[in-house]
């Protein structure tokens, strides 16, 4: 069984968030998939499986400790492989059905893919008791907000979220899949940069998490006034994510390189 290893969100090989895609045969175990992706070690590892009728694939996502809802960078990894791999036509759409819904994918005339996802707007809430402490802050942050997954931190400064070294034992304890710390880029071409923290789901930082934007589009829309963005995730890998706020849905742009093909044996 083929399996291949793809960065997700960057243009070079050895950067932006590495995904493993298996294309299975048949539908698999669960136990088997997750025992997969421990195996791969990878912040997700995606199993795609065809659809009877031609209707697209089953797509679902592992991180080494359990499956998630919804995973941008191994959507964007996947779609990529399909069209690398020969299993769909070079300008055939890809479409996912997946514990998101249904989320689909296309491949630009300059390379880039673009992916539509849900928008995932965060609400203000109360800091949860020790976040701060969490995060490696000495004061409360000025804005925490939830979704369905995760909290959103606004810092002051890019220069505060690239400064930030969390304990993710205490991280850990923080009842949300994962923590994405935001500001205003201060790097020219860029509109905002985040880090996403997730030891909860055995990720303590990952390098560029997709659905970490379907937050941030609609999170910073209204505060830089505009609905196309582009945002910097200030890993030590590093990626680029193209956002545009769409009413309840968001357009993820980014691009993607296989380094590395093999086969489960």
């Amino acid at each position: 069984m083929r399996i291949v290893q793809v960065d997700a969100f960057t243009a070079h090989a050895f950067a932006g968030n590495p995904a493993a895609v298996c294309v299975l045969p048949e539908p698999a175990a669960e136990a088997w998939m997750q025992a997969v992706a421990r195996e791969m070690n990878l912040s997700e590892t995606a199993f795609l499986l065809r659809r009877a009728g031609g209707d697209g694939f089953g797509l679902r996502w592992f991180t080494p400790t359990t499956e998630v809802e919804l995973c941008g960078h191994a959507t964007l990894a996947s779609a990529h492989a399909l069209w690398e791999e020969g299993h769909l036509a070079a300008d055939a759409e890809a479409r996912f059905h997946t514990r998101s819904g249904l989320l689909s994918a296309r491949r630009r005339a300059d390379g880039w893919i673009e992916l539509d996802f849900p928008a995932e707007p965060p609400r203000p809430v109360d800091a949860p008791a020790g976040l701060a402490e969490a995060l490696g802050l000495h004061a409360a942050p000025g804005y925490v907000g939830r979704n369905r997954f995760d909290l959103v931190v606004a810092l002051e400064s890019e220069r505060a979220v690239r400064a930030l070294r969390p304990d993710f034992g205490r991280l850990a304890v923080v009842e949300a899949r994962g923590v994405i710390a935001t500001a205003r880029a201060q790097a020219d071409g860029f509109d905002f940069v985040s880090r996403f923290f997730g030891p909860r789901v055995g990720v303590d930082e990952d390098p560029v998490t997709g659905s970490a934007h379907c937050a941030l589009a609609p999170f910073w829309a209204p505060r830089l006034g505009r609905e196309r963005m582009l945002g910097y995730q200030a890993s030590a890998r590093g990626g680029v994510v193209e956002v545009r706020l769409a009413g309840e849905r968001v357009v993820l742009g980014g691009q993607a390189v296989t380094v590395l093909r093999g086969e489960l044996v």
